[in-house]
């Protein structure tokens, strides 16, 4: 790729600003569905697969007010479940030419490189995580093999999209979809993580426009909550926390070309029965309780500078990491809408 820095003329005399102006893109919070809103630094130099052990128990039991001679026992059974591992590269190259003619213009060509590398390895960390390498093995998030999918319904009006359906309604079937992923991991009753991801035009409609009916959610400043707020505030009375990201490249990713929100829960709580405990076995150690992952080789880009003749700086930037990993499939679900 060029570094351009063409000659230009200035009138004299004039003010340039020292800043410089940037172009932005969207700061995805993509990765706020993963337990530390990061990638897991636990994959070593040229890992090809990850692997889980995974286990499952049967236990039989006998009750009788006599002795039984014969006794069923505690079936263990033992699996591996895996997700491949790929190496993401990108390179840059200049030499002292381009480093003065970036100088001219007040820009250091070290960390414009240095940082655009990095940006392109986070993005398609992005992309691994959310639609993964190869989608049709069920890699990435919106893939993920027995994660629950769902089509917007149409409300008591008869309106489909996210910009015609009634706040209230909208605000109780997300509400509906959490409650059912608590309901699927065992998890009502104790205070857990919720994300919900999708795109800017359908949940900055849900924070921003939609402001639900006083007749239906009664709060502090009735009738003045959005469709986020009262969910928030629900979440909020029972204990669990949410967080309302962002991410455009979910724009057309749902079923029939509509958009796709995500809503999950990142990990489990291990729910503690107290001294007579119905969940025992989950006191096994080490345990898991993460339900979305990504694995990767380290915290940051490895940068690779070598000198090329001629005087030229090639350096190559690396990263080794998985595609995103529903490992609890049950915390996930797919929320196909159209805008």
């Amino acid at each position: 790729m060029p570094n351009i820095a063409p000659a230009y003329v200035n009138v004299n005399p004039s003010y340039t600003l020292p800043e410089l102006l940037l172009p932005y893109s969207q700061a995805s919070g993509a990765f706020d569905l993963l337990p530390t809103g990061e990638p897991l630094v636990r994959l070593s130099e040229g890992d090809l697969v990850a692997y889980i052990n995974r286990i499952d128990l049967r236990t039989s039991m006998a009750s009788s007010q006599s002795s039984y001679n014969e006794l069923p026992s505690v079936g263990v059974a033992l699996s591996q479940i895996s997700t491949p591992t790929y190496l993401n590269r990108v390179r840059a190259e200049y030499d002292h030419h381009d480093t003065a003619a970036m100088g001219r213009r007040g820009v250091s060509i070290v960390e414009a490189q240095r940082l655009g590398m990095r940006q392109g390895h986070f993005q398609l960390l992005r992309n691994m995580l959310l639609q993964g390498m190869n989608p049709v093995n069920g890699e990435g998030i919106l893939n993920t093999n027995g994660a629950t999918a769902v089509t917007l319904p149409a409300d008591s009006n008869g309106n489909t999209t996210i910009t015609t359906y009634d706040n209230g309604e909208l605000a109780f079937f997300i509400l509906g979809q959490i409650r059912a992923i608590k309901t699927r991991t065992n998890q009502l009753g104790l205070g857990t993580k919720f994300t919900i991801c999708g795109p800017q035009q359908d949940l900055g409609v849900l924070e921003y426009d939609d402001i639900v009916q006083l007749t239906q959610f009664q709060r502090e400043g009735a009738g003045s909550a959005s469709t986020a707020g009262t969910i928030k505030d629900i979440l909020k009375m029972n204990g669990d926390e949410i967080s309302w990201v962002y991410d455009d490249t979910l724009i057309g990713k749902g079923l029939g070309g509509t958009d796709a929100i995500i809503i999950a829960m990142p990990e489990v709580e291990k729910p503690d029965g107290g001294k007579i405990n119905t969940n025992e076995f989950a006191a096994l150690a080490p345990g898991l309780d993460a339900c979305l992952l990504q694995l990767c080789d380290m915290a940051a880009p490895r940068e690779i500078p070598t000198l090329l003749p001629g005087g030229v700086i090639d350096i190559v930037s690396e990263l080794r990491a998985s595609s995103g990993w529903g490992v609890r499939p049950e915390a996930v679900t797919i929320l196909s809408a159209a805008h």
